[in-house]
């Protein structure tokens, strides 16, 4: 069976119209069976006719749903990008002969917005004249394609570790991390779903407030697990857990401390027993602390 070949995309310019010709011209190119509308937008002193502004834009987008491409040959794009985008173009070019300064933000608020952003050329234009372009594109390109390679397995690690802690400090309970927009990771944000036992809610604002302290230690000691580093610093995370709580995270924190050092402030006496050395300030009569400190390990030596 021989391939179907893809279908060809068809692209409009409305480039010699007037503006009161401008609906009309949109739709014949529709009927005719176009894909998207390409529109030049100038300045009026270069062409008169062809002030092309974001208020014509949103006139046309009553008109028509294609997708609009917007190729802006102005002296200011980034004066203008908040409001083509706001018009709805689904991509928006740039002259290359605009200067860099005012291009490079208005690039990177157009990705930002989810939309296509890039630059077009005249013939005859200098290749010298596209290093500056080519280098910026080609360094935001690598970049988004790094962050979401690295974020992408940082969540998926992270995420299964963050099952099976969850697993351990709530038993016969689940817990899980979703992403809210799996199609685009650059943009997308993350969900924390948690099921104690005998409880249906996953809402983090139904659980109590020992229940939500818990569901953060499980989140952070995940994030320890997926990405190991040389030392933490934890501040009274344990305060809202009561005995049974406490011993779990307990045997968590004797796990981490294998392979990482760990500063722990606390008040709590059961995670100061499993320390290897103490350290308390101490105000003496008159009103002057002093730094106490001791090696547990070398008073069970003495004992």
């Amino acid at each position: 069976m021989t391939p179907r070949r893809p279908r060809a995309l068809i692209a409009a310019s409305v480039l010699d119209c007037d503006l009161g010709a401008l609906s009309a011209e949109i739709r014949r190119a529709e009927d005719a069976g176009v894909d998207r509308i390409h529109l030049d937008v100038m300045d009026g002193h270069f062409v008169p006719n062809l002030t092309f502004g974001w208020k014509t834009i949103e006139a046309v987008r009553r008109v028509t749903a294609l997708p609009f491409d917007a190729h802006l040959m102005i002296d200011e794009p980034g004066r203008w990008t908040e409001q083509f985008l706001d018009a709805g173009c689904d991509s928006v070019t740039f002259h290359v002969e605009v200067d860099a300064p005012q291009v490079a933000p208005a690039l990177a608020r157009i990705r930002e917005a989810g939309r296509a952003a890039g630059l077009s050329v005249k013939p005859g234009t200098p290749l010298a004249a596209l290093d500056a372009y080519r280098d910026l594109l080609d360094i935001v390109r690598e970049v988004d394609e790094r962050v979401e390679e690295v974020f992408t397995e940082a969540f998926h690690d992270t995420a299964a570790q963050f099952s099976r802690v969850f697993e351990r400090l709530f038993p016969g309970g689940q817990g899980s991390l979703v992403l809210t927009d799996p199609t685009d990771m650059l943009a997308t944000g993350i969900e924390v779903e948690a099921r104690p036992p005998g409880k249906k809610v996953k809402r983090l604002s139904l659980l109590s407030g020992g229940e939500r302290s818990l569901v953060a230690v499980a989140l952070l000691v995940a994030i320890f697990k997926a990405r190991p580093s040389p030392f933490y610093i934890l501040d009274e995370v344990e305060a809202a857990l009561d005995d049974t709580n406490l011993g779990r995270l307990l045997v968590l924190l004797e796990e981490l401390r294998d392979s990482s050092q760990l500063i722990v402030i606390t008040h709590q006496k059961r995670t100061m027993e499993i320390a290897d050395a103490l350290y308390g300030v101490s105000m003496r009569g008159d009103g002057v602390t002093t730094v106490v400190s001791q090696r547990i390990r070398d008073v069970a030596a003495t004992a």
